[in-house]
């Protein structure tokens, strides 16, 4: 039978001590690759519509790569930007304001998501949860014209495959984590954190499909696009999972 023993650690006059390293400190903000290439993506993307395009090119790059219903049932040609736009549209933003906080949740959930699942994994999860997103836009406003943009249905996707891992947050990173295997529907609604963040996020949402918190230029926010990516990455995230850990 052995017994563990701990060897005191040396004091500051110890000789030894001089060799010992400090203990390596971790960033707070250690963002994936691919989560800093997409940030880096938008940003770029916004200020040279915002800088460098005239008002009329600008309208050029929406009316292209933004999502609009109505080029889908007002029997429009079918052209490579009406196959991108459900893809695209993610990667464009209306201000300042709106890049700013969808950039901030994408580096708060993608990170941690992207260093889960891989690069390859998150890039084709962030193009299922696009889509998804306008899917459930279109089927409520098929004939709507107003173009719709922004990350919020991918990001949505991301806390939808957080709460199948009950919402975990790293304390010392102070983001959400993805620890161990996807949790059953069972084990979600059995959470009461994974509910508290379910019931917050509905919340909002319902709130904003009456137009609280709506922003000051006119436009709108659409809230089924955020429910209809959450939904995809919440029932979907198994898919894209790396393979589940074993059990000891």
């Amino acid at each position: 039978m052995t017994a563990e023993h701990q060897v005191p650690p040396p004091s500051a006059s110890d000789p030894r001590a001089q060799d010992v390293p400090p203990p390596a400190r971790e960033p707070v903000f250690n963002l994936a690759g691919v989560v800093i290439a997409l940030i880096a993506l938008c940003v770029a993307i916004h200020l040279v519509r915002m800088y460098l395009l005239s008002e009329a090119d600008d309208f050029g790059v929406m009316l292209r790569f933004a999502f609009i219903p109505l080029r889908y049932t007002g029997g429009y040609q079918m052209d490579i930007f009406a196959w991108l736009a459900p893809v695209t549209y993610s990667l464009l933003h209306g201000n300042a304001a709106h890049l700013i906080i969808n950039m901030i949740w994408l580096a708060a959930f993608g990170s941690p998501l992207a260093n889960r699942i891989g690069v390859v994994r998150f890039l084709l999860f962030w193009i299922v949860t696009s889509v998804a997103a306008v899917a459930l836009h279109f089927v409520l406003h098929p004939t709507d014209v107003a173009p719709l943009v922004g990350a919020s249905g991918a990001i949505s996707g991301m806390m939808g495959a957080a709460a199948r891992f009950l919402f975990q947050i790293d304390r010392r990173r102070r983001r959400p984590c993805f620890s161990g295997n996807v949790r059953s529907f069972r084990q979600v609604f059995s959470s009461r954190s994974a509910l508290t963040f379910l019931g917050v996020w509905l919340i909002v949402n319902v709130l904003t499909a009456f137009g609280f918190g709506a922003p000051d230029d006119g436009g709108s926010i659409a809230w089924e696009a955020h429910i209809g990516g959450f939904l995809a990455g919440f029932f979907l995230i198994r898919l894209f999972d790396r393979q589940p850990l074993r059990e000891p």
